[in-house]
């Protein structure tokens, strides 16, 4: 019996491969568990479909986070913040703020920990560097200055 493979089966195969077994151990264990289905025409082309979606997906999710990319490296954000008589920061900017102020000024929202960076304590222009996914990094600046 021909199965195509849902999940990976350890010593038969991985998701996706078409396999021949026996036809107890196709129905009744594979089948069965929902490790696979049965290799129709049908199935088949359903799966084939569905990569093609899946494959169609994952190429427009990499085209908008380049562009995001391209839109975050032309930003500058300017955040406020009070300032001893010594010329040092309160406290600091987190990253938590840097998200807040991005989305409040440019409306681009961003999860706080994809940021990398540590808390900024310094006057200034600082260079933050974000994980978007898919292996694209990308970086925007963020000028501290007295309020």
């Amino acid at each position: 019996m021909k199965i195509l493979l849902i999940k990976d089966v350890k010593g038969l195969g991985k998701a996706g491969e078409i396999k021949e077994v026996k036809d107890g151990y196709g129905q009744n264990f594979l089948i069965g568990k929902g490790l696979a289905k049965a290799a129709t025409t049908e199935v088949l082309r359903k799966y084939e479909s569905d990569k093609k979606k899946e494959a169609e997906n994952l190429r427009f999710e990499i085209a908008n986070l380049e562009k995001l990319k391209e839109e975050l490296s032309k930003i500058t954000l300017e955040i406020f913040k009070p300032v001893g008589a010594n010329g040092n920061l309160f406290g600091g900017v987190t990253k938590d703020e840097i998200a807040h102020t991005l989305k409040e000024q440019k409306n681009i929202e961003l999860d706080k920990k994809s940021l990398e960076c540590d808390t900024l304590k310094s006057l200034g222009i600082h260079e933050i560097s974000v994980k978007l996914g898919h292996a694209i990094h990308a970086k925007f600046k963020i000028d501290i200055k007295a309020e």
